[in-house]
């Protein structure tokens, strides 16, 4: 079994706007939603991804109800480990020093992010990948 990963808000909302099931981000998502993989959240992520799936023009494209977002936030959460962040060094994006404060929490937990400016960081050699690294590593 893998080591718990932290995904980022852009991977679940690209997961619920792919069309194709077989893409890595809706992959990840439904990995999420069928507790297929442990992955981390704070309360701090919980909380961007209902303000994120909550914006009106991303309702408008996702097409779920205040009802519905809630109940995947629910399953999301229910499956989920939650942690406290930690301290961190600065993140790229201080919109993601959330992020950086989950890895700081253990060794073990890797990033999902479809951010580029994550994803070029050299804070946390080998402990960021794109959902398609990740699931390329861990289908192996």
């Amino acid at each position: 079994m893998t080591a718990p990963v932290i995904i980022d808000t852009n991977v679940v909302v690209a997961g619920l706007l792919s069309s194709q099931a077989e893409a890595p981000t809706a992959r990840i998502l439904d990995g999420m939603l069928a507790a297929e993989f442990a992955y981390v959240v704070s309360s701090q992520l919980l909380a961007e991804y209902r303000d994120v799936l909550c914006r009106p023009k991303l309702r408008k494209r996702h097409g779920l109800s205040a009802d519905e977002i809630e109940t995947v936030l629910t399953e999301l959460a229910m499956h989920a480990i939650v942690l406290a962040v930690a301290s961190a060094p600065p993140a790229p994006d201080p919109g993601d020093q959330h992020l950086w404060g989950l890895l700081a929490v253990r060794d073990d937990l890797m990033l999902i992010t479809g951010d580029t400016r994550l994803l070029e960081s050299n804070d946390w050699p080998q402990r960021v990948r794109s959902p398609r690294q990740w699931l390329d590593e861990t289908d192996d």
